[in-house]
């Protein structure tokens, strides 16, 4: 990837990041290819002040009707995919990060030659969470859906003015969430923080809890941007079978041992970590019970007609000689 031309006029798009983050590129680039437990990298101040004062202004209100979880109830994370039809400010971001500029920043921060937007913004777009809500670890689906590009980067700005880390909320960068001795690196979501992290198959990453102080229930919550950026492959190292989300169950929290006397909030804690294991039981299977319709549909096509009927004898006399 050629660096980045420092002496050029740049495409007034480009003016609405931090100009002092562009002439940054290569060194944040060396940030990123050097991290652990993956490659990843936290920008401070990312975009132009006042643009990112927009952004929070015209930020959508909590919609219930896209507050729906992969199980299909309504939960405390409400999602709008198509930012473009927000507001202008959002308008003028969706415009951003197509441009041939902008990609190209991405590619000296990240190595990654390339990028493609997503136009669907599947799974992506404003993210707010509310009071209670987390996010288990997980590595993301790794093909685009429609198009079938490989997933390569998560861009995530977050917008939250006053966000302590004590309310939780922090985004939770994983080693390897199977493991025992598991390490986490916390970061908080504060206002104009961009997080850039590649996806692959040890991409692991989830946020904590949020427990927001009495009498702020109603009035705070986590939002976030998150834009998501494809290539049309990847190196042959990081190759994986297609997949969807993979999710991981939190474990038992550390307090919990022989002789401990259970709470009401230990019980609570409790109940809700059966309950997310068995809704991603449930995903499982659901997404299991699809394949296999598909494969059925698939082998009613392929024994249809004359040839399928010929198909059909021929493995019936191929179990019958194995027998």
């Amino acid at each position: 990837m050629a660096p980045l031309p420092t002496k050029i006029r740049l495409p007034v798009s480009m003016n609405l990041i931090n100009p002092l983050v562009y002439r940054q590129a290569d060194a944040l680039g060396a940030e990123f290819c050097t991290a652990k437990p993956y490659r990843h990298i936290c920008i401070d101040d990312f975009l132009d002040a006042e643009f990112a004062q927009q952004l929070l202004a015209e930020f959508p209100a909590f919609d219930l009707g896209r507050a729906r979880n992969e199980a299909g109830e309504v939960g405390g994370k409400s999602v709008h995919e198509k930012i473009a039809a927000l507001s202008s400010s959002f308008a003028t971001l969706d415009q951003l990060i197509q441009t041939p500029a902008f990609l190209q920043f991405l590619g000296v921060v990240t190595g990654i030659d390339a990028l493609r937007y997503d136009p669907y913004y599947f799974g992506g777009g404003t993210h707010e969470n509310r009071h209670g809500q987390d996010l288990d670890p997980h590595i993301d689906f790794n093909r685009h859906p429609v198009e079938r590009w490989h997933r390569r980067l998560n861009l995530i700005v977050y917008l939250n003015p006053t966000w302590q880390a004590d309310w939780g909320g922090l985004l939770e960068i994983h080693r390897d969430p199977y493991a025992p001795d598991n390490q986490i690196k916390q970061l908080a979501p504060q206002f104009n923080r961009c997080v850039i992290f590649e996806t692959n198959e040890i991409s692991w990453h989830g946020f904590s809890k949020i427990v927001l102080p009495n009498g702020q229930l109603d009035k705070l919550s986590r939002k976030s941007i998150a834009l998501y950026f494809y290539t049309d492959s990847r190196p042959v190292a990081e190759l994986a079978d297609t997949h969807s989300t993979v999710y991981v169950d939190r474990p038992l929290p550390a307090h919990l041992h022989a002789g401990h006397t259970l709470t009401q909030e230990d019980i609570d804690v409790l109940k809700n970590l059966w309950t997310r294991r068995d809704q991603h039981s449930q995903r499982l299977y659901r997404d299991l019970m699809r394949a296999q319709k598909a494969l059925e549909e698939a082998n009613s096509v392929l024994t249809a007609g004359r040839i399928g009927q010929m198909v059909y004898l021929a493995r019936r006399l191929f179990a019958k000689l194995r027998g």
